[in-house]
């Protein structure tokens, strides 16, 4: 870069010609390549070479003094150049010459930023000084990120392997559907993308906190937990210029449908052109997602997690609350919610602003759901803090710890009045999940967030279990506990059952017929669109009195985040049970009872109701399943592994297994980074067994990982029957 007089200067006789900040070797040492090729960036606490082309007259170091100086806002920092071989002092800017590094009018400068730099651009200057004369140049523009390659840094991780998948990979897998049946959909950050990197900073240069007071806002941003929590609001738009604005319901036809993103780049992009309006729309795994992008960019490690069955604590006690009609319907009577899945990010930091003990994963989740000190952000909060049960340290502990490990208490209603209750501890957060390091497999983190309330309640036996019921709700009717058992064997090939045990908790006086009723519900196999759901339920009857039972099974529709609507199937049986006997009830809910109501994403609550006809004791066992979707193709000729602009040939096709015919079939194919817009293929009618195929060329510009994403719709269903996304590798 050619060296400018600083404005105001005196330009004198120009003796600095060029700067040259050595981007591609300081993008090697700084673990930065491909981050951008029009700024030098590099990271806090690790010297970077900067070399200086004279003309004319040289420096002479014997009578003139060189000094380099940094410019953030209203801060500044000046440092004299040195003569060394020593260390740096990685606490404050310096900047030094190395024996051999000056040449006829080649001068290199090792420059190091303290290892508490802000997060930023910064502007350099170089300062020449002597008895006579004194020249001022502005060399040009460079960012610092954090470090975690140093063990100074507060997000320092210590294992290389770590440092690749949480800073340097640039794609993710999200986990989507039921803990029974869930599915995996590749996400491609995009770090490596063009404008990226200038999207991630000017995230920071809106905030509402930079723009009430710069400089207080640059000297935060040293800290990862303040940086984060400013990118955890920034993601959504409910306060600020935010990325995203979010919808989980209604008409997504002035926007991008969730479903349909596969990468950070295309979303950070249309916000910078957008100059403030946020990108239509996001859910959850969109806004972490996204902020995952960001958080990487900084130099923050994160990664995206998935809880299942995550709790929505309305009114702060701890307890969700669900309500459901005495023939098994879901009644959305309640200010609590649970989502069969939600999906945040965790960033790795030391917390000094709370003490030892917190350091870690921490988790930021950016979906607007409840504001924080006034701003919809949430988080930073430790890992280990919600295991521990530490609910008062920062931030937003509690709502996060009873995302993942409140109980639930479901109330049977009829005409108004409570019927039965009974209590679960075990739904709450039941699979929490993250890609593993290096691979594609799911890692299991569910015991790092409720490893501690296990092994308090192994400790507390079932006399202490049933005390704490107890003493957390009224005497209405029935209480039962709900113990379930979840069976798979690795991740990929699941058993797709879940068992719901549910007895009695709260002493009763004895009854002639015995005790309550044991209750499982369960999915016989994996449940897929077009063919039929098939349940059972497993009754036992405990005593030695044959009791008259009336069986009442409902399903209903939801959305993954949302109430059930209106059952769409039920059926009612009285059935008789002999003493001690296992009574197996099998039904199934073939596809002419969901399809017409089914839309792809949507998940089936199914629910039982057993009750006892002559004590009116009543017992209830719930499943949520999704139905896996038909398969879409997509082969790339040559493998997945491709060159930098070279063309290659996808052919992506989908086979109607369906026993209908499927009229209006379109096959659409999109790709950022690989093709340019929408390709479609269609047909009037796809018969059964019969496949429509569409072959495109893709090319891709930049390196990294590119993700083609395929759908499949027809005119029978207002939403897509099947969607696909495949990863391609760019080298």
């Amino acid at each position: 870069m050619e060296a400018m007089p600083q404005t105001g200067q005196t330009r004198g006789q120009r003796r600095l010609k060029l700067v040259n900040f050595e981007i591609q070797e300081n993008h090697i040492s700084h673990e930065t390549q491909g981050l951008s090729d029009k700024y030098l960036v590099v990271r806090r606490g690790k010297p970077f070479k900067v070399t200086l082309l004279f003309y004319g007259r040289m420096w002479n170091p014997n009578t003139e003094c060189l000094a380099l100086q940094v410019l953030l806002g209203e801060m500044s920092a000046k440092m004299l150049v040195h003569f060394s071989d020593k260390f740096f002092d990685r606490h404050s800017w310096s900047a030094r010459i190395y024996p051999g590094n000056i040449g006829h009018r080649v001068v290199t400068v090792h420059v190091c930023a303290p290892v508490l730099s802000s997060v930023a651009h910064y502007q350099l200057l170089v300062h020449i000084s002597g008895a006579h004369e004194q020249s001022s140049y502005v060399a040009g523009m460079f960012v610092l990120l954090c470090n975690p390659w140093l063990k100074d840094d507060p997000v320092y991780m210590p294992l290389d392997a770590q440092r690749q998948e949480y800073v340097k990979n640039d794609y993710g897998m999200i986990y989507m559907g039921t803990d029974i049946n869930f599915s995996q959909q590749p996400w491609s950050f995009s770090q490596y993308e063009p404008g990226v990197l200038e999207a991630c900073l000017q995230l920071l240069q809106v905030s509402p906190q930079h723009l009430s007071n710069s400089h207080k806002d640059y000297v935060r941003r040293a800290d990862p937990a303040y940086l984060s929590r400013i990118i955890c609001a920034m993601v959504n738009s409910n306060d600020d210029m935010g990325v995203l604005e979010g919808r989980w319901k209604g008409s997504y036809k002035n926007g991008v449908n969730p479903t349909e993103w596969s990468g950070s780049a295309d979303i950070l992009l249309r916000w910078m052109a957008a100059k403030g309006n946020p990108v239509r729309y996001g859910q959850c795994w969109v806004f972490a997602s996204v902020l995952c992008t960001v958080m990487r960019v900084l130099g923050i490690p994160s990664r995206v997690v998935t809880v299942f069955n995550a709790a929505h604590d309305g009114d702060g006690n701890l307890i969700t609350e669900e309500f459901y009609s005495s023939t098994g319907q879901r009644l959305g009577i309640s200010k609590d919610s649970i989502w069969n899945f939600h999906v945040w990010a965790e960033c790795w930091m030391r917390r000094s602003d709370i003490g030892d003990g917190f350091d870690g994963w921490q988790v930021v989740d950016p979906t607007p759901q409840e504001m924080s000190a006034g701003i919809y952000r949430c988080g930073p909060c430790p890992v280990v803090a919600i295991q521990r049960r530490s609910l008062s340290i920062p931030y937003d502990t509690a709502f996060i710890y009873a995302s993942v490990d409140s109980d639930i208490v479901r109330t049977i209603l009829r005409s108004g009045k409570v019927v039965g209750k009974k209590v679960d501890t075990k739904w709450v957060g039941r699979l929490i999940l993250t890609k593993s390091i290096g691979s594609d497999v799911p890692e299991d983190l569910t015991e790092s967030y409720k490893r501690q309330k296990k092994e308090q309640l192994s400790k507390m036996g079932d006399s202490g279990f049933a005390e704490r019921c107890m003493s957390s709700f009224d005497n209405n009717g029935p209480e039962f506990a709900d113990h379930s058992t979840r069976s798979f064997n690795g991740f990929d090939k699941l058993t797709y059952t879940a068992v719901y045990s549910c007895r009695s908790v709260r002493p009763r006086p004895p009854k002639q017929d015995g005790s309550s009723l044991d209750v499982t519900l369960t999915i016989d196999e994996e449940p897929t669109i077009g063919k039929s759901i098939n349940l059972t339920v497993t009754v036992t009857n405990p005593t030695n009195s044959a009791r008259l039972l009336r069986e009442h099974l409902s399903a209903q529709i939801k959305k993954f985040n949302s109430s059930p609507e209106k059952s769409f199937w039920t059926s009612h049986q009285d059935v008789c049970i002999q003493p001690f006997e296992d009574l197996i009830r099998h039904h199934s809910i073939p596809p002419s009872k969901y399809e017409a109501f089914l839309a792809g994403d949507d998940i089936v609550k199914v629910a039982v109701v057993i009750k006892d006809l002559k004590t009116k004791e009543r017992v209830l066992a719930i499943q949520d399943l999704n139905l896996s979707s038909p398969k879409i193709n997509i082969q790339v000729e040559g493998g997945d592994r491709i060159q930098v602009k070279e063309e290659c040939i996808a052919i992506v096709s989908f086979t109607n297994q369906l026993n209908k015919p499927l009229g209006s079939a379109v096959l659409t194919v999109e790709g950022y980074g690989l093709l340019q817009g929408k390709h479609e293929a269609r047909l009037t009618v796809l018969q059964p067994d019969e496949k429509i195929e569409k072959k495109i060329t893709i090319i891709a510009s930049t390196l990294g990982t590119k993700m083609l994403s395929a759908s499949f719709s027809h005119s029978s269903s207002s939403s897509v029957l099947s969607r696909c996304f495949h990863k391609v590798t760019v080298t």
